[in-house]
């Protein structure tokens, strides 16, 4: 088969590749589209090894068509599903789990349903199941217009959480506070700082770090969790330790990629549970900002998240 691999220039090459093999418990997938993360772009520049056991390939999510399937899974040939994984999804085939995959909401095309599973599992697994949010709750999400942000919003906002988001610009405030953002910052001309002083957190989500950070968490309503899921503005930050310690706060780093495949199908069932209903009554409904064709545009893809210029997922879309 073929799939995009990175050459010595750092290019994206469609190249031949041996054909996955499914394991016992494994899913053998024809992929039709896949969805785009920064985490690729890590990848791309040597920074972020996928886990042990995955393809050398970039692609965090995908949604095809189940070619074989284990005879216990719940799937079966033909079915049409998205799937969460470690790497490999630029590709024509993929081997996943079969408990990482979920069948898609009605509804959705290819396109949408692959811009599902990381951005709505990385969503749950920080605001719900790490920062424990409930109704009522008052939220930071970062960087609210990528693809991440925007299913966080989304999740947030169904589970009665009031949002503070961030942008880079004012077309992405504007559509932020359309899909229900209740504070937002323009980082370029705003004052983050400023916001939480008037308007201190419960959870933060939190994709930039950097200097910053220590000066807005300790201004964190008393229990606040911040939890670091990259660091995009830079790995280092000062905190007032004596602040942090008498709010009671908690700094909390996270990520889904290396987490245990066992613990990506509990987040992925939660997930299943709290949301595809919504998703097929056309409730909730990802959002793609460009979608491309894998073998060619690949390139082009990269850059749109390389230069901030999405709102929403891009999407690689490959021929059946």
């Amino acid at each position: 088969m073929r799939a995009i691999l990175v050459d010595k220039q750092q290019r994206l090459v469609w190249s031949e590749v041996p054909d996955p093999v499914a394991k016992e418990n494994e899913l053998l997938v024809e992929v039709r589209a896949a969805a785009l993360n920064r985490a690729d772009l890590m990848q791309r520049a040597g920074d972020y090894p996928p886990p042990p056991g995955w393809p050398e390939w970039m692609g965090l999510e995908v949604a095809g068509v189940v070619l074989t399937a284990p005879a216990q899974s719940r799937f079966r040939t033909g079915d049409h599903v998205c799937a969460l994984l470690g790497g490999g999804g630029y590709a024509e085939r993929v081997a996943v789990p079969a408990n990482m995959a979920l069948p898609i909401p009605a509804g959705l095309s290819m396109a949408e349903a692959a811009a599902l599973p990381e951005a709505f599992a990385t969503s749950y697994l920080n605001l719900c199941l790490e920062g424990g949010m409930k109704a009522g709750d008052l939220v930071l999400i970062q960087a609210g217009a990528s693809g991440l942000g925007i299913a966080a919003i989304q999740l947030a906002k169904t589970l009665g959480a009031t949002v503070v988001t961030t942008v880079g610009t004012e077309e992405k405030a504007r559509f932020v506070r359309g899909i229900g953002a209740d504070i937002v910052v323009n980082r370029r001309s705003g004052d983050l700082g400023a916001i939480m002083d008037k308007h201190p957190v419960n959870i933060a989500m939190d994709c930039v770090a950097g200097v910053s950070l220590g000066t807005n968490l300790v201004k964190m309503a008393p229990g606040g969790r911040w939890i670091v899921i990259a660091t995009l503005g830079g790995p280092k930050t000062e905190i007032d330790m004596g602040l942090f310690f008498r709010r009671g706060l908690r700094l909390i780093g996270s990520t889904l990629r290396s987490r245990s495949p066992e613990m990506k199908a509990q987040i992925l069932s939660g997930v299943e549970s709290l949301l595809w209903d919504r998703f097929s009554s056309g409730q909730l409904r990802p959002v793609l900002h460009k979608t491309l064709p894998m073998h060619t545009h690949a390139e082009e893809a990269h850059a749109i998240l390389q230069n901030d210029g999405n709102i929403g997922k891009v999407v690689l879309t490959a021929c059946p």
